[in-house]
């Protein structure tokens, strides 16, 4: 054991002592619900995710502090445009099928922040998130003053939360995490860990001021990830992504399966509650899996995480078992995608936020769903191509209830009805100073008819907010 890891070691039995010491009354749930909420309030209170930094020396330092809390376990690192959560998920549950104990980080969150911090399948306790906290504070403290004595910005919210979920992971500890990337990839948070496999959902243009205004400069900067004698696996991708991501593999001499070349989604049909897919993997093929996800991108991101489980257990050499992969599958959820969270009138949602998302749910509500009239409740994010995404539901929606989610970034809901009237027209929108008032009318509108239904899309906080409402309101599923 190294001198650092035995330090951290000391520490924390020390810090964790001392936290229940001081506190007889810290196993009440209350309480630490109450002290988790502190500490998210802590995070907040640094530079928000809208302002990651390209950098990563400041979040090394926090973990060489540490003794290096990513390294004691292997590492899948996913990044992409679209669908990394959902692939996340579906990789993490394949793995913890095996047997593996697992460390999941994703983000945003939906509902509480310790739901980007899973581990074994269930978001990380108040209590470990409390303790692991305590554990980094003086590390984070130390190196927020080295940056700040130097003239530089101290450590961001994801920066610290990138730590914490490393900690958290190695005081599980996890046997395997899966780590989605906040945002790009090369200059990334997450990217201070070493992924044995990267793995590369769809890229399409997507914060374009953070990484660039061309699908190619985009994944040059995702391609970051790649690292020495890892396995990299990538989805379907547009030529100028995919001819980036060969540049870097063959850079670090790894070599890339490429989804259509050495693996692929043989097929998807249909079923009650999601869907049935064959895949052939890198190493065998697997058939008859059910899917209890919606939409045929979700059927193309199970092959992918097929692909990088095959990848990170025999390097793409040996085949899963059959009864794994289904069991892997069937268990796996992805929230707030595709989700119906409520019933009569049926209410999904779904965090579609640039145009290709908002096109792959338009398909997915028209193939897995019967609705005949559709309301789509709509909230964009500043940063966000709105007309984009707009076009792309307009095939979906026969109303838009324009509104703003709670993000200090949302897009007024004027400014956005503006778009939507020179869209759809006036007489399909219809704007609302507050989502509950839109939410409101748009289910009375669709309990008119039995095959009317409503859609919440264009923000992942949008989406949040919503299923908070449903929750607080008493109309959820």
């Amino acid at each position: 054991m190294s001198k650092a890891q035995s330090k951290k070691d000391s520490l924390k039995k020390g810090s964790r002592s001392k936290a229940l010491s001081d506190d007889p009354e810290l196993s009440n749930d209350a309480l630490f619900q109450k002290r988790a909420d502190d500490v998210y309030a802590e995070l907040l209170a640094r530079v928000g995710e809208a302002n990651p930094q390209p950098r990563l020396a400041p979040t090394r330092r926090v973990l060489e502090l540490l003794g290096d809390p990513q390294k004691s376990y292997p590492v899948i690192h996913i990044a992409g445009t679209n669908g990394k959560t959902s692939t996340s998920r579906l990789t993490e549950s394949i793995l913890r099928a095996y047997g593996l104990r697992t460390g999941l980080l994703t983000s945003p969150h939906l509902l509480r922040v310790n739901e980007r911090i899973v581990i074994d399948g269930v978001p990380v306790s108040n209590e470990a998130f409390i303790e692991n906290w305590r554990d980094i504070q003086p590390y984070l403290a130390m190196v927020d003053t080295e940056l700040t004595a130097s003239g530089d910005m101290p450590l961001t919210f994801f920066e610290a939360l990138t730590v914490l979920a490393f900690a958290c992971f190695a005081d599980a500890p996890v046997d395997v995490a899966v780590i989605e990337v906040g945002m790009g990839g090369e200059w990334d948070s997450t990217n201070v860990a070493d992924g044995q496999v990267a793995v590369f959902t769809p890229i399409s243009l997507d914060h374009v001021a953070r990484l660039g205004s061309t699908v190619g400069a985009i994944a040059r900067t995702k391609s970051g990830i790649i690292k020495p004698e890892a396995s990299v696996v990538s989805a379907l991708q547009p030529a100028d992504a995919l001819l980036e991501l060969r540049k870097a593999a063959d850079a670090s001499e790894v070599r890339l399966s490429v989804q259509g070349e050495a693996f692929t989604l043989i097929s998807n049909t249909v079923a009650v509650g999601g869907q049935v897919i064959a895949v052939r993997g890198r190493a065998g093929t697997y058939s008859d899996l059910f899917l209890p996800l919606f939409g045929d991108h979700q059927a193309q991101n199970a092959a992918v995480a097929i692909a990088a489980v095959e990848s990170f257990l025999g390097d793409g050499e040996q085949a899963l078992a059959q009864d794994v992969i289904e069991e892997g599958l069937a268990t796996a959820t992805s929230p707030g995608r595709l989700q119906v969270i409520s019933v009569e009138p049926t209410v999904l949602v779904d965090a579609a936020h640039n145009p290709d998302g908002a096109s792959a749910l338009t398909a997915a509500v028209g193939t897995y769903f019967t609705f005949d009239d559709v309301a789509v409740v709509l909230g964009v994010l500043e940063d966000k191509d709105a007309e984009g995404i707009i076009r792309a539901l307009l095939p979906l929606g026969q109303r838009f209830h324009v509104t703003a989610s709670s993000s200090e970034r949302a897009v007024s809901s004027d400014d956005l009805a503006y778009i939507v009237r020179e869209l759809a027209g006036n007489e399909a929108t219809y704007a609302y100073d507050t989502l509950s008032e839109a939410l409101a009318s748009a289910r009375a509108w669709a309990g008119e008819e039995p095959k009317r239904a409503v859609v919440v899309a264009g923000s992942i906080t949008l989406v949040a907010d919503s299923m908070a409402l449903a929750a607080e309101e008493g109309w959820q599923r």
